[in-house]
């Protein structure tokens, strides 16, 4: 299918849902005129060629649960109305051309589960007031321009599983909170983050990845790693880690890879430590 959305969709006053998902040849931009559809819900356009800004005034929508606009050709800025969207569940904005920063009252969508952003030219911080979305469980936040530091107070929130923030420039050192949170799939690659490896994991530290690799880390890997209750893939290569790495679990099925390209570690699954 090719073509565009045609305005008169608009005179659909009672529209509920528009779902144009993965049609990959429709282009143009989106109407403004939606923003006077008052029973709109979802408006998901996954997948295709539409270019254009979001409507200014999406936030008009107040009934609007699902926007859905990833892999498409949308830029300009992440409007500031669309912090209005008091019913907004699912927000995926991901692989598009967005360019500016997140709203810095973005914690005004109390019921917002999944907040999936990758893939753009967004820059600035992390806004503190997303921290305190209690219902947020998904963020996404990689391949940005994203700056400054991790804030610890992720670490805190209630039901946040998934963490992706790798491929930006975030700087300073790694929140302790995140090592002990309710994060299970925690991708910190690709930053400039320094100091060392937070100490602290005990047996809430549940992780199915935790990927710091490509970062400026230092010092040793902490024991207290060990007793996490599991961790099934570890990066931690292309760091400047030194000293030997510990034994058990997790260590004991990982792979080499998972600790090439630092400055001195050893012991299995590397080169044997000399002894002293």
């Amino acid at each position: 299918m090719t073509g565009h959305i045609a305005p008169a969709i608009c005179d659909l006053t009672r529209l509920s849902a528009i779902t144009i998902a993965d049609w990959k040849g429709i282009s143009g931009e989106i109407p403004t005129c939606i923003t006077r559809l008052p029973f709109l819900r979802t408006l998901d356009l996954i997948g295709n060629q539409i270019s254009g800004r979001i409507p200014n005034d999406i936030g008009r929508l107040h009934r609007l649960a699902v926007l859905n606009v990833a892999d498409n050709r949308i830029s300009g800025s992440i409007p500031k109305s669309l912090t209005n969207l008091s019913s907004l569940m699912h927000l995926d904005l991901r692989n598009n051309l967005i360019s500016g920063v997140i709203p810095p009252d973005f914690g005004r969508l109390t019921m917002l589960s999944r907040a999936l952003l990758s893939g753009n030219r967004i820059t600035g911080r992390i806004p503190e007031s997303l921290t305190r979305i209690y219902r947020l469980a998904d963020v996404d936040l990689s391949g940005n321009q994203l700056y400054g530091p991790i804030p610890p107070s992720l670490g805190r929130m209630a039901v946040l599983a998934t963490l992706n923030l790798d491929g930006n420039k975030f700087s300073g050192e790694i929140p302790q909170t995140l090592m002990t949170s309710s994060v299970m799939n925690l991708n910190l690659s690709r930053n400039t983050l320094q100091g060392k490896i937070p100490e602290g994991f005990g047996p809430r530290s549940y992780f199915t990845v935790l990927d710091l690799s490509y970062n400026n880390l230092k010092g040793p890997i902490p024991r207290s790693i060990s007793g996490a209750s599991f961790i099934g893939h570890l990066d931690l290569s292309h760091n400047h880690l030194c000293g030997r790495i510990p034994v058990g679990s997790p260590f004991s099925h990982l792979e080499a890879a998972s600790f090439m390209y630092n400055d001195c570690l050893c012991g299995k699954p590397l080169r044997a430590c000399l002894k002293n």
